[in-house]
């Protein structure tokens, strides 16, 4: 026999007359909101552990294995990339270098300059210096 929501009903109006609007409410709480061959039993949850313990093991053994796939991917991949960027920064510091290079170049000239001018410069104020009372 099918309980139906009818059934049900039917029952708890039954009981309303019989016991009182509490307690059949009490006693229709304790009834399956389903049939009793719908209520899972003890047996059932144990094989359903079994099994999901098997499936949950099986998908760490998937993991584990996919991991170390992606490990040894990811680390070739990071090696790659380490060897493009030493590149790119061996470029780079040798560009800088050699802008150093004519820079440093640069001042060097302008200060041999200024040091020529100067000493000249001296020279002349000493000349000057020196002639300065014979006038």
């Amino acid at each position: 026999m099918t309980i139906s929501e009818e059934s049900r009903h039917r029952l708890y109006l039954r009981l309303e007359e019989v016991l009182g609007s509490e307690e059949a409410s009490v006693l229709m709480e304790h009834l399956p909101p389903v049939g009793w061959a719908e209520v899972a039993t003890k047996r059932d949850i144990d094989a359903l552990a079994v099994v999901t313990k098997r499936d949950i093991d099986a998908l760490a053994m998937v993991t584990k294995r996919e991991i170390d796939a992606l490990a040894v991917v990811t680390k070739r991949d990071l090696d790659a990339l380490e060897s493009r960027m030493d590149l790119k920064l061996e470029s780079v510091a040798s560009r800088i270098e050699g802008r150093l290079d004519s820079e440093l170049r640069g001042v060097d000239r302008e200060l041999r300059l200024m040091t020529w001018r100067l000493a000249l410069a001296m020279l002349t104020l000493a000349s000057l210096a020196v002639a300065a009372p014979h006038f």
